[in-house]
């Protein structure tokens, strides 16, 4: 039987595995992709960090790149894959998890191809699960191209005619950036046009340092400025929006309120010569797969800095788990750290 089993193989996972490393634990990292760094790797090609190099090292391993560099996916999963081979991190990769449950002994974890016995799980899947995208998407002619923004690869992958993007956080944004490039294509934007935007740098420094030296990402999600700013607007990062919602091929249409056919009805008019829709409307959470876990209200599991109702079962990684930067590839380190100081109490 195993100490630990790591559900997850991406930051969140490597991060916790490099503790029980050093704390000498049996363990296993398992991940339901063909390789490491595939969660980055499958989208959309022009894809940056919002973070600066010198903000997204790992324990224990710098990300190897110029200071103020802005890293791409394949140089993200290309660490990844260069943190797990200098740690010696096990990884049992096409390991799709479906189900978690607690025994007298442990945890069984099962898969497609068997189950995994443990003392103890520690859940490091992140917080994009299930793409969604609105009910009425089903009412839309099937000549229609459709895809959700975890599926947007490039603009190569669009049929001719005019396109809609449906969604005003930071992917959104930078989607409807690269559509609306071709001039001669009519973008239709359905999301919040009054979103801020911020600049990557500003006064000679990247925003980070900015971010970094007012507190910005260590406020706890129990304080008063965190509650603040989880309630709040939360802008779109290193993206124009003033820019790209003045080009003439841009046009906001307000809210997707329903479709049929060729026709999409927005809040106040409809079209009728869509031929592409980009859904970037975001993920549901899904944890329904572990026996017995208490979920929130927003189906997220209940937890206190990464410890649940379960015991033997841990967390890491999950949006404003502790912090804004708990999900961030330079955040979770801290996460990890005081989570790994917990389990060594515990044991």
């Amino acid at each position: 039987m195993l100490d630990y089993v790591v559900i997850g193989g991406a930051q969140a996972g490597l991060a916790i595995a490099y503790h029980l490393k050093l704390m000498n634990k049996k363990f296993i990292v398992v991940d339901g992709e063909k390789e490491i760094g595939a969660s980055w790797l499958n989208r959309w090609d022009s894809l940056k960090l919002f973070t600066p190099t010198e903000y997204n090292h790992l324990p224990g391993l710098k990300f190897s790149a110029s200071k103020g560099h802005y890293p791409t996916k394949i140089e993200v999963a290309n660490y990844f894959k260069l943190y797990v081979k200098k740690f010696n991190i096990p990884v049992q990769l096409n390991t799709l998890v479906t189900s978690v449950s607690k025994k007298e002994k442990g945890f069984y974890v099962q898969h497609k191809d068997g189950e995994i016995e443990t003392k103890n799980v520690i859940i490091a899947t992140g917080p994009f699960h299930i793409p969604y995208t609105p009910p009425c998407h089903t009412k839309i002619s099937v000549n229609t191209l459709q895809m959700h923004s975890n599926y947007y690869k490039g603009v190569q992958q669009l049929q001719e005619g005019d396109a809609l993007v449906v969604g005003g956080g930071d992917s959104g944004y930078q989607i409807l950036n690269e559509i609306s490039k071709d001039k001669s294509r009519t973008v239709y934007f359905s999301g919040d046009t009054s979103v801020k935007s911020l600049p990557q740098n500003f006064l000679g420094k990247t925003l980070w340092w900015w971010f970094t030296m007012v507190g910005f990402l260590s406020y706890s999600k129990y304080s008063w400025i965190g509650k603040k700013i989880i309630s709040s607007t939360q802008p779109v990062i290193g993206t124009d929006v003033k820019e790209i919602l003045s080009r003439k091929n841009v046009i906001p249409v307000g809210r997707t309120k329903d479709a049929l056919n060729e026709d999409v009805f927005f809040e106040t008019e409809k079209k009728t010569t869509i031929k592409n829709i980009i859904w970037a409307t975001g993920y549901r959470p899904n944890f329904k797969w572990i026996e017995g876990l208490e979920l929130d209200a927003d189906s997220y599991p209940k937890n206190y800095r990464g410890i649940s109702n379960i015991k033997g079962l841990y967390f890491i990684g999950l949006p404003w788990m502790h912090t804004r930067g708990s999900a961030t590839l330079g955040g979770v380190s801290k996460d990890a750290s005081y989570l790994a100081n917990k389990i060594n109490d515990n044991n």
